[in-house]
């Protein structure tokens, strides 16, 4: 296979929410494959890190301000992002936030704020940076989404109806933005362990009732997720759009433990 599929070299992306956790992986991860970057936080002073370790690659990165809560934010971001580069090839909606808690708790403010993170901000950020995709006939867009889109978790109905939200969207956006050259895809992480999950994974009874119903008996790590953002983010995925791809160490096929010895030779 021709490792040029994979080669990023003059490719200009958008990575959101990338001072810390998986947005901070993938955007090295897309600098490794020779990408320039976009990288946005709410707060700029929090891309430092980001922005130094890019650099230490030996590619460009544009700290930029984004609340995707605030429309007029999204479109100063892409406006910004087009100065900065004359064009984005790919953008990674990346930011997100959560609200652990029983349904009956949940106030009509946390529903809201999750929502409107999750999912009505990667629609306008889409938005905004399509519009400049279009009139190129060429653009990639990965919406990062979940496994909480086909599974249900208790503590997480926000959170996974913003999530199941986002699989539905990138269909529609596939389906919408196909016959302009741009691809719309989701990439759904498993359980992994980032600064907003770390409470979970202190809960040593916890870890054990996750990695028991993991396959690869483990959850996830950042680095995980380099190869499947890379792709979908090159041209190996050209013919791919509408598609949710989970990488979730196998939790989504529902397994727990191994079938007893009986079904092993295919009893039933």
């Amino acid at each position: 296979m021709e490792e040029s599929l994979f080669d990023l070299t003059g490719k200009a992306a958008i990575v959101t929410g990338a001072s810390r956790g998986l947005g901070q992986q993938m955007s090295q991860a897309l600098a490794r494959a020779g990408a320039d970057l976009v990288i946005t936080s709410r707060s700029k002073d929090r891309l430092a890190d980001s922005q130094r370790e890019i650099e230490a690659i030996g590619r460009r990165a544009v700290p930029l301000e984004l609340d995707v809560r605030d429309y007029d934010s999204i479109q100063r971001m892409a406006d910004d992002a087009w100065a900065a580069y004359g064009k984005i090839d790919i953008l990674v909606n990346n930011a997100g936030c959560n609200v652990r808690k029983r349904a009956v708790e949940v106030t009509w403010e946390e529903w809201n704020l999750v929502l409107n993170t999750n999912l009505r901000g990667p629609f306008f950020v889409s938005q905004a940076v399509a519009k400049k995709m279009i009139p190129r006939g060429y653009g990639r867009i990965i919406n990062i989404g979940s496994v909480t889109a086909v599974f249900g978790y208790s503590g997480l109905a926000p959170y996974g109806a913003s999530r199941g939200g986002v699989k539905q969207l990138t269909m529609s956006l596939a389906d919408d933005w196909g016959s302009y050259g741009i691809t719309v895809n989701c990439l759904a992480p498993g359980w992994f362990k980032t600064a907003q999950s770390a409470a979970l994974y202190e809960n040593k009874a916890w870890v054990e009732y996750i990695c028991d119903r993991i396959p690869l008996k483990r959850p996830g790590r950042p680095r995980d997720l380099d190869g499947a953002v890379v792709f979908l983010a090159s041209e190996a995925s050209e013919y791919v759009t509408g598609q949710t791809l989970l990488v979730d160490g196998g939790i989504s096929t529902g397994a727990t433990k191994a079938l007893p010895e009986e079904f092993e030779e295919g009893e039933s």
